[in-house]
């Protein structure tokens, strides 16, 4: 159990913790649903949809005021002109998930960026055309998978390779993932996982595993939904050569927010690349051209995947986000997600018993922000009462509650409403 000794139970300890946080003043920079009472819920789904930033609207209604002002000019004029609105996010979108600058560009939705992906970087052979993927694994990867096989005339059943947790374990192990490479990794094409899983909040070791991916000449991908504002990530050091992620739950952009994606500078140089194109993926100096140049010819870096214009409207909440990401810090966020975690865990512990099971790891390196509590009867019925306490969490059939503390809005006062709440609703379940 992580710091335990540091760690108490008495709700004095929880407040004399928030008045020591740094962090504890960007809380006001959101909006905090209230509960039952009309109270500041305690939000503990920011795995699921983060929470609004203060300052969207500000920024939304500065895009309605330039449309309303220049009209089409408004690409070429305005507080941020649109026709570059994308490339405000090459530095601090590099910056967040550890890439070099060119190799992220925000397009699209996960499950969109995801194919577009596997249209270039699965490209199987008759002898190298394997899939591998986790279980549990997020819904809309095994579809995207699944569908791309079948694009390519291959049979899921022999074609999909799942690496599952061992038996009467809840997560996965490296070396699994490895020995499964080491055996069937000639015939792999593509290693797609998620860098932490959606049910258990396992984090991977993701250099490991992109390592031992490209070791057998395997190209490797990750689903960061759940790892992209949440842990330090490092993709171009890692070797990683794509990665996507949505920016709606710890980026807090908002629902359906446009996802981001990251492909590595070698692949971005390579203009032979096969992809789907369209005509924001091509040349920015060319571009107005258009019928003059029928020809496609991408734009160097991760810009020469994008296909359309970028949406300005649904981009301006993820500019406030990523701005608030960069004022804050990764390294600041992680040390208190470490700690905040650390006392969900502590306290859930206290509650004894075999009721409520912790099965994300209790490693601090082995996971983010996400504990997820295994329920053994009535779990269901748990989330509805806790919600009824003013505590919201996360549910998953049939019988795990997903709890996220996050380190830019949750406060440990949070945490400890969190945990009382559970016990007196498993005591009365």
């Amino acid at each position: 159990m992580a710091d335990s000794e540091h760690y108490s139970s008495d709700e004095d300890f929880a407040k004399a913790q928030d008045a020591e946080d740094v962090l504890g003043p960007y809380r006001e920079s959101f909006h905090i649903p209230p509960g039952p009472d009309r109270s500041p819920c305690a939000y503990f789904a920011g795995n699921s949809l983060g929470l609004q930033p203060k300052r969207v609207l500000e920024r939304v209604n500065q895009e309605l005021f330039d449309w309303a002002t220049h009209g089409v000019e408004g690409h070429f004029k305005g507080e941020t002109p649109w026709f570059s609105y994308h490339e405000v996010f090459r530095e601090s979108g590099a910056r967040l998930v550890g890439a070099k600058p060119g190799e992220v560009v925000l397009m699209n939705s996960l499950s969109v960026n995801l194919h577009l992906m596997m249209v270039s970087f699965y490209q199987p052979t008759s002898e190298r055309y394997k899939i591998v993927i986790e279980e549990p694994c997020f819904p809309s990867d095994i579809y995207a998978v699944k569908t791309q096989l079948a694009h390519h005339g291959h049979d899921a059943s022999k074609a999909l390779l799942t690496v599952s947790p061992r038996a009467g374990e809840h997560t996965l192990r490296v070396e699994d993932i490895e020995a499964l490479l080491e055996r069937e990794g000639d015939s792999v094409a593509l290693v797609l996982l998620g860098g932490v899983n959606f049910v258990t909040g396992q984090l991977l070791d993701m250099k490991r595993i992109a390592s031992a991916a490209r070791a057998k000449g395997c190209m490797v991908g990750f689903d960061l939904a759940h790892a992209a504002g949440n842990v330090p990530l490092s993709l171009h050091d890692w070797d990683v050569d794509f990665a996507c992620w949505c920016n709606y739950k710890y980026l807090n952009s908002g629902p359906g927010a446009v996802g981001g994606c990251f492909v590595h500078e070698r692949h971005g140089s390579n203009l032979d690349i096969p992809r789907f194109a369209g005509w924001w993926g091509n040349d920015p100096k060319t571009r107005f051209q258009m019928q003059l140049i029928p020809e496609f010819t991408p734009r160097e870096g991760a810009d020469g995947w994008q296909i359309s214009n970028p949406p300005i409207l649904a981009l301006a909440p993820v500019k406030v986000s990523y701005d608030l990401f960069d004022e804050v810090g990764m390294d600041k966020l992680r040390a208190k997600s470490v700690r905040l975690t650390g006392y969900l865990e502590f306290l859930v512990d206290q509650l004894g018993g075999d009721a409520v099971e912790i099965i994300t790891p209790r490693d601090p390196l082995a996971r983010g922000c996400q504990l997820s509590l295994f329920i053994r009867e009535y779990a269901k019925e748990i989330v509805s009462k806790m919600q009824a306490d003013g505590v919201v969490c996360d549910y998953r059939e049939p019988d795990v509650i997903r709890v996220a503390p996050v380190p830019l809005y949750n406060s440990f006062f949070d945490v400890w409403r969190f945990a009382n709440s559970l016990k007196r609703c498993v005591g009365g379940s």
